[in-house]
């Protein structure tokens, strides 16, 4: 299944709206001290107020990667290919419980995810719009058919770790920039988490 793109008769699709743009966003400074909160609209304009986020990468049991295309109607980066997951925990809500709520929202998934790191960065999409984030990283395991929300995603493909890297050199434009960012350290630092996995006989 090597960069196979999934087509719309193998997953099932849902149409909930769980994107707001008044929704609340804990800001924090590059130590991640909470600091403040602001609606979501307001944290990405200009040159973005620094806010907590996360990026999750689900892999299969062959250790290939769950990949998004991201929605048109996406204010950042739309049409861009991304890792399995992002988003932002809100106001009062824990990491843990904002990564398997997200996770449901988009994919309709459920598996356990394991925290890797968190790193901060900045990316300009266009004069108006950019990322500031403080971003936490998971990694998971799943073999379970997702149930896309077409409103967060328009395409979903599995991709093995070589066949990506030689995707991102060869057309880095189509990535979004934290995932390119996050796939580096990953490769470099935690190969465990996609490596496949195998059954041992009795």
């Amino acid at each position: 299944m090597d960069n196979r793109e999934l087509n719309r008769q193998e997953w099932r699709d849902s149409r909930d709206v769980v994107s707001f743009d008044d929704e609340p966003l804990i800001l924090v400074d590059e130590h991640d001290r909470e600091i403040g909160y602001l609606d979501k609209a307001s944290a990405h304009l200009g040159h973005g107020v620094l806010h907590r986020a996360f990026s999750l990468f689900v892999f299969n049991p062959q250790g290939e990667l769950l990949l998004q295309q991201r929605a048109p109607g996406k204010r950042l980066w739309p049409g861009y290919w991304s890792n399995t997951c992002c988003s932002h925990p809100r106001r009062g809500e824990t990491l843990e419980t904002a990564v398997h709520r997200r996770l449901h929202e988009e994919l309709g998934l459920h598996c356990p995810l394991q925290f890797l790191f968190k790193f901060e960065y900045q990316a300009q999409f266009d004069a108006e719009g950019a990322e500031h984030e403080l971003c936490w990283v998971y990694a998971g395991r799943s073999a379970a058919t997702p149930t896309v929300n077409i409103n967060e995603i328009s395409a979903l493909r599995y991709i093995s770790p070589d066949a990506l890297d030689a995707e991102m050199a060869q057309q880095p434009q189509t990535f979004t920039p934290w995932f390119k960012i996050e796939w580096e350290r990953l490769r470099r630092e935690h190969a465990q988490a996609f490596a496949p996995l195998t059954i041992q006989s009795a």
